[in-house]
Parts: structure tokens; sequence; C-alpha cells
């Protein structure tokens, strides 16, 4: 497996487990019934879980971009050192983006954000 496919199945990886948390917040606040369930007047998850779950629906709306980009970068067998650094550091980024937004960090969370979308960026130019 090249080192870009690692990277995005890191990011898979990290997408697939960031739901948990929060997940785990509706059933502690709501109880298993009304978390499965479609109360009326659902009770509201902590502020932190509201937080989570909006980065992990930011993550999955740019994992789409990244995974394209890595993957038509696999298929026209294209593999440097800037594919490689761009597609490790937009995994750091998302982390650093799902921590920080989590913990309503708003500068690192926007900073975390745009050097993902800068990694995109230039994963596309070494495409073009």
């Amino acid at each position: 497996m090249t080192p870009e496919l690692t990277s995005l199945t890191w990011v898979a990886a990290l997408s697939t487990i960031m739901w948990v948390p929060y997940i785990l917040n509706v059933i502690m606040v709501r109880g298993l019934v009304d978390a499965v369930g479609y109360p009326d007047d659902p009770k509201p998850m902590a502020a932190w879980a509201e937080r989570m779950k909006a980065a992990h629906y930011n993550a999955v709306e740019n994992m789409v971009l990244f995974a394209t980009l890595v993957l038509v970068a696999h298929a026209a067998g294209i593999s440097n050192q800037t594919t490689v650094l761009v597609c490790e550091v937009y995994f750091w980024a998302r982390l650093v983006h799902l921590v920080s937004y989590t913990m309503g960090i708003p500068w690192v969370r926007t900073l975390a954000f745009a050097t993902g979308w800068v990694a995109c960026v230039a994963l596309l130019v070494e495409l073009l």
C-alpha cells in the first residue's frame, strides 16, 4: 500500500470512531430508549458533544475531496515527497481539528481546517 493510501486509511479510521464519544453522551443524557428513538422533545447533548458531532460531519464532508484526490493520484501513479507529506499533514490537521473543535478552541480549529484544505489544494496541484 502506498503512503498516500495509508494516510487515507488513517483518515477513514479516525472518521470511523469520531461518533462514539458523542453517541455515548446522547445515551447518558437521554437514556437508551430516547437515544435510539425519536423523542418529541429530546434533551440536549453536552456542548462538547454537539461540537464533536459538528467536527465529525465536517470530517466526512471533507473526506470526500481528500479521498477522491488520493485515489486519483493512486490511479494515475502519482506519488512523490509532496503527495506523501500533504497526505500526512491532512491526517494530523483533521485530528487537531477534531480535538480543538470538541474543546471549543476556535482559532486552532480554524487553522487546522485551513491546513487540511491547503493539503488538499497541494495534492490537487500535484495532480494537475
